[in-house]
């Protein structure tokens, strides 16, 4: 019976891995779809912030009640995952709690399964207070309209797995304590929450339904790992695993600092180059560089990387001055937009080997013109987010291709630009007249 048993699990291990791994390197297909951008440099102050920001979850307290939750659901999902170590090892080859009984002494693996026992229904708690937030008290920036249909129901569907896994860990350690304490199997490991919880409750069953209910919960939690774990492709909870990367390769630059466009530069150069012909006719088959961004494959691979890690917080909306005076603008809906469209773009690809234009992009059936220029630029976005994502980057890349390349700044912008042209100076007057006011 532990012989079937073993193959299953593997079976299912190995399915299940082997999902992920193919979900995942989808994602990094995605990712590496945007355009070329060097994050390589400054490693030291790289690792430094990524340690800061998303291992020691050094802006989520900036709100104190969600901020201190999160981190007993971060620590609590990061230690409780250690108990999966001895459930490989269990699954494959028919042992129980081998690590307990063979590995370390009594008084290390006790100590770890209190650990693992207080964490676990500090997370239960954790995770209810997060579904009253969204459903009970209603948070406004989790409720807004940005989060309607499908990103509602999965920051609901994941409070609800995580507490059915920690609940199928608690009933599964009650369960064995109360063998254990029967003498029915060796007395290892100590699990005093919930035996507090279950004991009362399984000291009346006997002893087969408790080893049915122990088995139960452990295939229970390791089917949730593999299914939470292939649940993460379809979810904003990505950034569990992308928080990591994405504060790694953040932006170093001042936030008030705008990169160049190439392609502008590269026009500048070839302007001021005496012996270069503007005339010149490009090589066959080239296509002209595009200034801006009117498409996700227009932006670099660490704005996709960013659409792919956002958590759906919405700080960065309720932050927004745009947003709190009522305009269109929404930096979280830019970058579950973005995400969106390049998974479209993606499922193009799966379907058709490569990109067949579909008739779409970003900008006009994802992102309006309004929302882009609603956004007064003062990033108070980027400032908010936990994990350093940067929505007002793209909102400038897709606002320069709207100037450069369809001419469609709002007609106060493209009026300040004529003057700076004709007059060398935002002002609607002649440069001959600029000192005049020094005569009065």
């Amino acid at each position: 019976m532990n012989y079937i048993q073993s193959i299953l699990f593997l079976l299912l291990a190995i399915a299940g891995i082997g999902l992920f791994i193919r979900n995942i390197l989808k994602i990094r297909r995605n990712i590496l779809l945007g355009k070329e951008e060097d994050r390589s440099d400054n490693s030291s102050e790289r690792w430094k912030l990524m340690s800061r920001i998303a291992i020691g979850q050094g802006k989520m307290l900036v709100r104190p009640i969600a901020g201190f939750f999160h981190i007993i659901v971060y620590v609590g999902f990061i230690i409780i995952n250690i108990e999966l170590i001895e459930i490989f090892i269990d699954g494959i080859f028919g042992t129980h709690r081998y690590i307990g009984h063979h590995v370390l002494p009594a008084s290390i693996y006790n100590f770890i399964t209190i650990t693992l026992d207080i964490l676990a229904i500090l997370v239960i708690i954790a995770v209810t207070i997060f579904f009253i937030r969204r459903n009970i008290t209603k948070v406004p920036r989790l409720n807004s309209k940005d989060l309607l249909g499908w990103p509602r129901m999965d920051g609901n569907l994941i409070l609800i797995i995580e507490f059915l896994m920690m609940s199928a860990l608690l009933s599964m350690n009650a369960a064995d304590y109360t063998l254990q304490d029967r003498g029915v199997s060796n007395l290892v490991g100590c699990f005093p929450v919930s035996d507090f919880i279950f004991g009362n409750l399984f000291s009346s069953f006997s002893s087969e339904s408790l080893h049915l209910i122990e088995k139960s919960a452990w295939w229970f939690h390791f089917i949730g790992v593999l299914f939470f774990m292939n649940y993460l492709y379809f979810s904003k909870h990505l950034h569990i695993l992308f928080a990591f990367p994405n504060t790694y390769y953040a932006n170093l630059n001042k936030k008030g600092r705008l990169n160049n466009l190439e392609s502008v530069t590269k026009e500048v150069k070839l302007m001021m180059d005496p012996n270069a012909d503007p005339y010149a006719a490009a090589p066959e088959g080239t296509v002209p560089e595009k200034f801006g961004a009117s498409d996700v494959t227009d932006l670099s691979w660490a704005q996709l990387l960013n659409a792919y890690t956002c958590t759906e917080c919405g700080r960065c909306t309720s932050s927004c001055p745009a947003n709190i005076t009522g305009k269109k603008l929404s930096p979280r809906k830019i970058m579950m937009d973005v995400r969106d469209r390049i998974e479209e773009v993606g499922r193009n690809i799966d379907k058709n080997g490569s990109f067949v234009d579909d008739g779409k992009q970003l900008l006009g059936d994802y992102i309006t013109a309004e929302e882009l220029w609603a956004c007064t630029s003062c990033n108070a976005c980027v400032e908010a987010c936990p994990v350093l994502i940067n929505p007002l980057s793209i909102i400038i890349d897709m606002r320069r291709f709207l100037v450069m390349e369809q001419s469609a700044a709002p007609q106060e912008l493209n009026m300040m630009m004529t003057n700076v042209e004709n007059n060398s100076a935002p002002w609607q007057f002649s440069q001959s007249d600029r000192a005049n006011w020094t005569k009065e």
